[in-house]
């Protein structure tokens, strides 16, 4: 059975195995296919995403030329025509974001040693940004938003489970990076307020908290929330 990648530069696998995926518009084709697995994607659809505003005379034609050739690349697809459109049908174990999502959910309600440990092995299935090798194709850009978000959330919950398991000086390294990566995010900040506090840096949690404050006044002229706020009286 072949399993697809999108979380990180598109793949996929066999065996263990990579298989070529040659050419750009058909793995751009494929691209769209997995995001939108087991859904009818119309003709239409694929056209926009293959050509933006300025599609051939000749585009639909082209995609049934790229529908032949994945077809050729990857034998066995199940790609079916269903009617103005395709549909890859694809079990839940095919495709890396599906897994990602079922342990994601798996974590939700379960105790924290469990929750963190479903979400590490989530979040260990991505391989980098997703879809990177489309970065700045119009059809990946959104979609490429919504799974970083996705990661992000999930990296949260993890650290939100492992706090609960006082797990707090391992976790500060961690959230001090992703602090660098993404300043303005208020829910990683009071996790790292909260590590550094509760291994015994009381003057770090403070100045953290003054580094969002005036992050947010001088990118977005806001004050911090009033979890944020409440957060750093309590420290």
């Amino acid at each position: 059975m072949v399993e697809f990648g999108i979380l990180g530069q598109l793949e996929a696998v066999e065996d263990g195995t990579p298989l070529e995926l040659a050419g750009r518009r058909p793995r751009a084709l494929l691209a769209m296919l997995l995001l939108r697995a087991n859904e009818v994607v119309s003709v239409d659809r694929l056209i926009d995403g293959l050509w933006d505003d300025d599609p051939p005379e000749t585009a639909r034609k082209a995609v049934q030329v790229y529908v032949v050739q994945l077809r050729r690349m990857l034998p066995g697809l199940p790609l079916v025509t269903r009617g103005a459109g395709y549909v890859l049908q694809l079990s839940p174990g095919q495709l890396d974001l599906t897994r990602f999502e079922r342990l994601v959910e798996s974590a939700r309600h379960a105790e924290p040693a469990v929750a963190a440990e479903r979400l590490r092995e989530a979040l260990a299935l991505w391989r980098g940004p997703p879809l990177c090798d489309f970065a700045y194709d119009s059809f990946a850009q959104p979609e490429i938003a919504r799974l970083e978000e996705l990661r992000l959330a999930a990296f949260e919950a993890r650290v939100d489970a492992e706090l609960e398991l006082g797990r707090d000086a391992e976790l500060v390294a961690e959230l001090e990076a992703l602090c660098r990566e993404h300043p303005l995010r208020e829910r990683v900040r009071a996790q790292l307020m909260l590590a550094l506090y509760r291994a015994g840096r009381q003057s770090d949690a403070l100045a953290t908290y003054r580094e969002a404050r005036r992050l947010l006044d001088g990118e977005l002229g806001l004050y911090p929330s009033g979890a944020l706020q409440e957060l750093e009286r309590a420290i």
